[in-house]
């Protein structure tokens, strides 16, 4: 865990330096309220997120949101806690590790998203009858270590009597934005990759989707909205007005079709044709990847630092009423109805 450590450590030095100089809530020229939102990467995953801002409901909430991609949660959770954005959006357990650091101002997560893993293992060739059993005695690129793609892959070999560096080898060298680019240049029997990259490698025939993680994971709190504490104490209202767009998103979704989805969804994706789009959409809403609310559970909580705790990058857990708030979400709820 020594990297977490080190990055957090620098974290944290950077906030102390710029804690005085927090930007306030800026109104735009149409009355709108900024709202810099960083979000872990680009993906299809997220998709009740695109559509609340393509449909305009953040700005029926009053919000303009401003995008950021951080590639990454530590580098979503440093642009967060430095003052460089107000709402970040990325795996939970990067609040876990900043709690634990003794960081006073430390991160909260108020709205859920996605409830399953969002990647796909491919492999180099089609493999219709595939099972976990395949990759024994393969190498697979598995992302960062103390990530969630990473702790979520290794929870799902460890299931299948698979011991990561025994049994398999997962490669954690290579960044999160460059792990397709490193497969197709040769590197790793299998990658794991969020979609639509996994889909646009298929039919490119590059490579071959074999697998879900999050089908075999079973459900876990995977990506979540959060902020810091000094943020979400200063501005509730643009928490709750937030969390009201996100939450009208997440409805829209699951009363709409695949294909509805994509047409939707695709000026956040300009690279990728509606076919695409389509096909991805249905990917996800198979294996249910997208939460029907913001909620935020207690059980998966838990479930997240067992997943942690598994993997060896957790020695402490950290108190679900301290770093999980549900009463946006409640409220959310409440006034839709």
């Amino acid at each position: 865990m020594a990297w977490k450590f080190k990055v957090y450590a620098v974290l944290l030095l950077a906030i102390a330096l710029v804690l005085t100089m927090l930007p306030g809530c800026k109104k735009d020229t149409e009355g709108l309220t900024k709202v810099r939102l960083n979000e872990v990467t680009h993906s299809v995953f997220y998709a009740p997120l695109y559509v609340a801002v393509n449909l305009g409901l953040f700005a029926e909430e009053g919000i303009d949101l401003d995008f950021t991609t951080g590639q990454g949660a530590d580098h979503v959770m440093t642009a967060l806690l430095s003052g460089q954005a107000d709402i970040g959006f990325m795996g939970p357990e990067a609040s876990i590790y900043v709690y634990n650091q003794g960081q006073a101002d430390y991160a909260i997560n108020f709205a859920q998203l996605t409830q399953r893993d969002g990647s796909f293992l491919v492999a180099r060739e089609p493999m219709p009858d595939f099972t976990w059993e395949d990759v024994r005695g393969k190498s697979i690129i598995g992302g960062r270590p103390g990530g969630m793609p990473l702790m979520t892959l290794e929870y799902v070999l460890k299931n299948q009597g698979l011991i990561p560096g025994e049994d398999v080898e997962v490669l954690t060298h290579i960044q999160f934005a460059l792990m397709g680019g490193a497969f197709t240049g040769g590197e790793g029997d299998f990658v794991t990759l969020f979609e639509p990259v996994a889909t646009t490698l298929e039919l490119a025939n590059e490579g071959y989707v074999v697998a879900s993680v999050g089908a075999d994971s079973g459900e876990i709190p995977y990506t979540a909205f959060s902020a810091a504490k000094s943020y979400i104490e200063k501005n509730p209202d643009i928490i709750q007005a937030f969390t009201n767009a996100i939450y009208k998103g997440q409805i829209w979704v699951a009363e709409h079709t695949p294909a509805e989805i994509a047409e939707v969804i695709q000026p956040s994706f300009p690279d990728s044709d509606l076919e695409t789009l389509t096909l991805v959409a249905a990917r996800y809403k198979e294996i249910e990847a997208w939460r029907p609310d913001p909620l935020f559970k207690q059980e998966a909580f838990e479930l997240l630092q067992d997943v942690m705790v598994l993997a060896g990058e957790l020695d402490t857990r950290a108190p679900f009423e301290k770093l999980v708030t549900n009463e946006f979400a409640e409220k959310a709820m409440e006034d839709s109805e």
